[in-house]
């Protein structure tokens, strides 16, 4: 197939997108306009095997001799560190050191890099194909690359993309390839190794496979940190690894992880490397492949085990239409300049570089804001597409399923929001030379899994019919309702981020009626540790993210501000009360949830216990009708209650219990509810930023 398959109805290519923006606050990013490349586009030139047989010259790293994959396991195996870790282990368990390097070789051999170009290529071909028959097109920022290519010839390189679908890493890597740049070293999770054929193409593509947990297995550690060590300061290829850990089933951003992320910046830290730039990647896509998967997967119904036979039974995803996807790739940021004034590299002469250490709170701190940054940077270079906007509209139609939003509405509210966007600073997909009607239409019409037009009027799609009055069946139809509204609220989620600051000053003007601007400070500190889980924000910059959300809402037009005072304009309510709808799902979930934990007979609970009794109490609601939002039925959101009153200290873990069971204080919990409906004035909340509740 030389030519890209294209589907009755599809638009034609398009080879530029203007992507409309304001000016970034950490990616540095200043332009109002970026041009995207579409990637096939060129495919269409070459053809499949053509683009997967071209000469390809990548530039190296310049600051070091050459090293092949094969001299990878050897210096791991040679190295002082692992050396004195064998010798460590071996004492500890009585054993000799002959069986403990025996036992570092079979981890490194199951984690270690088989590059071969042939198979570099067969991915190529392979992915021509798919990427052909399911997207009309890959949109790339040429400039990024070009910004990428100069970063790896000068300094070790860390890619950071968002994780959203099992396509990220392979989109990014036919980038790569197909612009000339060294294909990156994938740390991926070990369950794609299991699966025949397509593990070992992957494996000898680029991807390195280490276990999902470690624990306090320390061989292991000792083995991945000086296998990662050594790609970074050999400058082998680029290193690329999601900083969320895993992928997110709610596509919003997900609290960052830190083991990888501290490996990395540990060669900089001792000073064995000059310097390392961090690249921080966004993927954004029209429609994603998992989608009703994910939301399955929120319903607390088990995603499938990766292996071939079940990739083959997915071969049905070739025949949908998944739009358009977008990678942007952020301009490289020096890790040197970024730690300035955060770390005090001079404790590591202390010690010989080489014995292992316990990292000292100060770089533990470090490696936190680090990763907490690259996410925020991953948001503000995410692309928001009109499905997006729509979502967020539809969501806030009451009677969305029963008797549909008209379609005029929908498309005015849109076009409202797309101007809010705008000066908010988001970076929008909106094709310039479509009328706007045939962009809102078109993006409804990719989303048919979803909505149905008809007759005017826009209705949410549903799987199957369930009655709501039928006795024997109420959580089958709490479950089928729930699917397409966590799918809807997914593609909302994809803009959530440039909302969030605004949104939650909006909810402290609504909840503490203040002008104060002291007390909305503290509300709007409370809020923010409140959902610390739901919505990323740097640690240590809640004055930044309320001083950005004053002039976000002053810009268009909704608040006045003063030194003192934040006053609402007339003319800003129907702009509060989006943002206050907005986040009124969270809102209310969470209170099911602190509710549940209130109730007399909780005193001890385990996560496990919680997520299927409060799933359990939320599916009585929606079926009374006392709540209005699925999204309580999220195991995702309950996750991230449980985990935010574990660091709020309300939830406390019981020592030596076998069931990871924790005390709940009911009181705290209770406070903390009563504080959010505002039964408890502003006036009692510390408005110092680092104050516990």
């Amino acid at each position: 197939m030389q030519g890209r398959k294209r589907r009755r109805g599809r638009a034609p290519p398009r080879v530029v997108v203007s992507v409309q923006s304001m000016a970034s606050t950490h990616s540095g990013r200043v332009k109002n306009e970026e041009e995207f490349v579409d990637v096939l586009e060129e495919l269409m030139r070459s053809g499949d095997l053509g683009h997967a047989c071209r000469t390809f010259s990548p530039s190296p790293y310049d600051g070091g001799p050459p090293c092949s994959a094969a001299d990878l396991p050897k210096a791991v195996l040679e190295s002082q560190y692992l050396r004195y870790v064998v010798q460590e282990i071996a004492t500890e368990k009585g054993s000799s050191l002959e069986e403990v390097r025996q036992e570092a070789s079979v981890i490194l051999e199951e984690m270690s890099l088989r590059l071969q170009m042939g198979f570099i290529r067969l991915m190529a071909y392979v992915l021509s194909k798919v990427f052909k028959r399911i997207l009309t097109g890959i949109y790339v920022n040429t400039e990024g690359l070009n910004a990428l290519k100069q970063a790896i010839q000068e300094s070790p390189v860390i890619l950071l993309p968002n994780h959203r679908s099992y396509l990220d890493f392979l989109v990014i890597s036919y980038v790569m390839f197909t612009y000339d740049i060294p294909g990156p070293v994938i740390v991926a999770g070990i369950g794609l190794s299991k699966m025949r054929v397509v593990g070992e193409i992957v494996s000898r593509s680029g991807a390195v496979f280490i276990r999902r947990t470690i624990g306090s297995d320390k061989l292991y550690w000792a083995v991945l940190s000086e296998y990662v060590q050594t790609i970074v300061k050999k400058g082998f290829a680029p290193l690329e690894f999601f900083v969320e850990g895993q992928r997110s089933r709610t596509l919003k951003s997900l609290m960052p992880k830190f083991g990888i992320m501290r490996m990395v910046l540990e060669p900089f830290f001792k000073g064995e490397v000059y310097d390392i730039k961090l690249v921080p990647v966004s993927l954004s896509y029209d429609r994603v492949l998992e989608e009703s998967l994910l939301a399955h997967e929120l319903l607390g119904i088990p995603k499938p085990k990766e292996s071939t036979k079940g990739l083959l039974k997915a071969v049905k995803v070739l025949r949908e239409d998944y739009g358009s996807m977008h990678v942007n790739f952020g301009r490289p940021m020096s890790v040197r300049q970024l730690c300035q004034g955060k770390i005090n590299r001079g404790q590591y002469n202390l010690l010989p570089r080489d014995l292992p250490r316990k990292p000292s709170g100060e770089a533990l701190a470090c490696v936190s804001w680090l990763a907490h940054l690259m996410v925020r940077v991953q948001e503000e270079g995410a692309l928001i597409s009109p499905w997006s906007l729509m979502a967020c509209v539809l969501l806030q139609a009451p009677v969305l399923r029963e008797d549909g939003l008209p379609w005029h509405q929908l498309a005015e509210k849109t076009l409202w929001l797309r101007k809010l966007v705008l000066d908010f600073g988001g970076h929008l997909i909106w094709p310039g030379k479509v009328p706007d009607q045939d962009v809102m239409s078109s993006s409804a019409a990719l989303h048919h899994s979803l909505v149905r037009l008809q007759a005017g009027r826009v209705y949410l799609a549903q799987e199957g019919e369930a009655d709501r009055e039928d006795p024997g069946r109420p959580k089958e139809y709490v479950i089928k309702a729930a699917v397409p509204m966590l799918m809807l609220s997914s593609y909302r989620n994809q803009c959530l981020h440039v909302f969030v600051r605004p949104a939650l000053l909006a909810v402290a003007i609504h909840v503490t009626k203040s002008e104060r601007r002291d007390e909305l400070f503290g509300f709007f500190c409370f809020l923010r540790k409140v959902f610390g889980n739901e919505f990323i924000s740097i640690p240590g910059e809640s004055c930044q993210d309320f001083e950005e959300a004053c002039v976000l809402l002053r810009k268009c037009g909704a608040v006045h501000t003063t030194e003192q005072e934040v006053t609402v304009s007339d003319a800003g309510l129907e702009v509060l009360i989006f943002l206050q709808d907005l986040l009124q799902p969270f809102i209310d979930s969470y209170q099911v949830m602190f509710g549940h934990l209130c109730e007399d007979g909780v005193r001890v609970i385990s996560e496990k216990q919680f997520l299927p009794s409060v799933r359990n109490l939320a599916t009585q609601l929606i079926l009374s009708g006392e709540l209005n939002t699925y999204e309580a039925l999220s195991s995702d959101m309950q996750k991230n209650v449980f985990a935010a009153l574990r660091r709020l200290e309300t939830l406390t873990k019981l020592n030596g219990s076998a069931l990871n069971e924790y005390r709940v204080n009911k009181a705290a919990v209770g406070q903390i509810s009563d504080i959010l409906c505002g039964k408890i004035p502003p006036q009692i909340l510390q408005t110092t930023p680092g104050a516990k509740l």
